[in-house]
């Protein structure tokens, strides 16, 4: 990890306690897994340091990542490779990668007004084989959630309408108050009640047993864990969704579960950058203004980012919220050059996928046009724009800075290198793993699954 210029003494030692911890582990999302051979229980590969439950238990079958492509390549093959499909791809693919939307229906098949409305196409399937996106975010309100086999049919169908390049598939399932899966995966505590135990094994238990539940149903991102430090006890959004108001404390937290979902397989999102937890205003119906210092944004809201990156988080989702004294342009964070490009790229070395919070929240919309904010936002140093509420006009608008030069085709390669780089990392660049609905059904809400949430509630203080 790189971090310059920036008075990081809580982070670093934060950081410095996680490694501590954690000693041993390679830390990297792009480390190859263990040799052929070397299993831990239930004939899982062992990692470089036991994933049993805290208690000393072994997770058996039910933690057994399903069957997926082999992430053993080296960097520089996978380096190659990536530069080999983003060498193949046409400016219109490379702007599609960078969105993710929502699709309507249980289905990759289902016939919904929505799809046609919004994309021009009526089912899941003939959405992503006309637009390509990168991805696609699953929520219960569109239908996507219904039972154990519908959802692995469904990430099965969508993978199948993305055979060139596979597709990220993502969950909003932080546990606790933000549940999307709810009550197909296992009832799990949330980050407060994590945070309450002081014990950051936990952190990653509950990580890893959330990740090893999603990429049964093939899922292969999560956008958790909140890094926020919820420092502001009237925070409307934020709450209990964060391990507490201690960043050095919240630090440990982030960078274990972290390594929770690296466990599992499947990709981390830190958010939301650069910190959503000293606020009264909910950025989903608002505009929050958060008026911390630079000194104070070092000591309060970095430290946990800091920390995720040190233990190369996949992806760090940002803010809708103004931070004057960082940027004192007025614009939201995640449009925000200073932000983004200057505190997270450049200060905190982070060069993994930058995703937008979802853009249909008022946080974002409230100066610029709905294609203007997907422009401004890949300027600011976004990857990923999420849930657009207008997918033509993002689109539209992204492309057409692209072809004027607005958007240089470096910038472009940019963000589709990165995104290319997750999807090698987690074995989903050449082709996509299937879903074993059979495997599902026997991992979600598993014994032994439960007896970790049950064992997280004991030690809750």
């Amino acid at each position: 990890m790189r971090v310059t210029g920036i008075a990081v003494t809580a982070s670093m030692a934060a950081v410095a306690s996680v490694l501590s911890m954690a000693a041993g582990c390679a830390g990297s999302a792009r480390t190859a897994p263990p040799a052929a051979g070397v299993t831990g229980p239930g004939g899982t590969p062992a990692s470089s340091e036991s994933s049993g439950t805290a208690d000393g238990t072994g997770t058996g079958e039910a933690s057994a990542s399903p069957t997926a492509p082999a992430t053993a390549a080296t960097p520089a093959a996978r380096s190659r490779d990536v530069e080999a499909v983003l060498a193949s791809m046409t400016v219109e693919e490379k702007v599609g990668q960078l969105f993710m939307p929502v699709l309507y229906g249980q289905a990759a098949d289902t016939v919904s007004g929505e799809n046609q409305a919004r994309f021009g196409a009526g089912t899941p399937a003939k959405v992503v084989a006309r637009h390509r996106p990168g991805g696609v975010i699953l929520f219960p309100w569109a239908g996507n959630i219904k039972s154990v086999r519908q959802v692995v049919a469904l990430t099965n169908g969508l993978q199948k309408a993305s055979p060139e390049i596979p597709l990220l598939i993502a969950a909003d399932q932080e546990n606790g108050k933000v549940s999307r899966l709810a009550p197909l995966v296992t009832d799990l505590p949330g980050a407060a009640t994590i945070g309450s135990t002081g014990d950051a094994s936990l952190a990653r238990r509950a990580a890893e047993v959330t990740g090893t539940e999603l990429r049964a149903l093939g899922i292969n991102l999560d956008f958790a864990p909140v890094a926020d430090v919820n420092i502001n006890p009237r925070n409307p959004v934020i709450g209990p969704r964060a391990y507490g108001s201690d960043p050095k404390k919240v630090a440990p937290m982030v960078a274990a579960a972290v390594r929770g979902f690296h466990d599992a397989g499947i990709a981390a999102t830190a958010k939301h950058f650069p910190g959503h937890g000293d606020t009264s205003v909910d950025s989903h119906t608002g505009l929050p203004v958060i008026k911390h210092s630079r000194a104070q944004w070092d000591r309060l809201d970095a430290p946990p980012f800091a920390a995720a990156i040190g233990r190369d988080v996949d992806a760090i989702m940002t803010a809708h919220v103004v931070m004057p004294r960082l940027d004192p342009s007025g614009d939201p964070a995640t449009l925000s050059r200073p932000i983004l490009t200057g505190l997270l790229r450049e200060k905190l070395g982070f060069d993994g996928v930058v995703s937008t919070d979802a853009l249909d929240m008022e946080g974002v919309r409230k100066k610029y046009g709905d294609g203007q904010v997907a422009v401004r936002a890949i300027q600011a140093g976004v990857d990923l724009l999420l849930m657009p509420p207008d997918y033509d006009e993002a689109h539209g608008a992204v492309l057409a800075a692209v072809r004027s030069g607005k958007i240089s085709e470096a910038r472009l390669d940019q963000s589709v290198r990165r995104l290319l780089r997750l999807k090698a990392a987690r074995g989903l660049l050449g082709k996509a793993p299937v879903a074993d609905p059979a495997r599902a059904e026997r991992v979600l809400r598993s014994a032994e699954h439960r007896r970790v949430a049950r064992l997280i509630t004991s030690r809750a203080r």
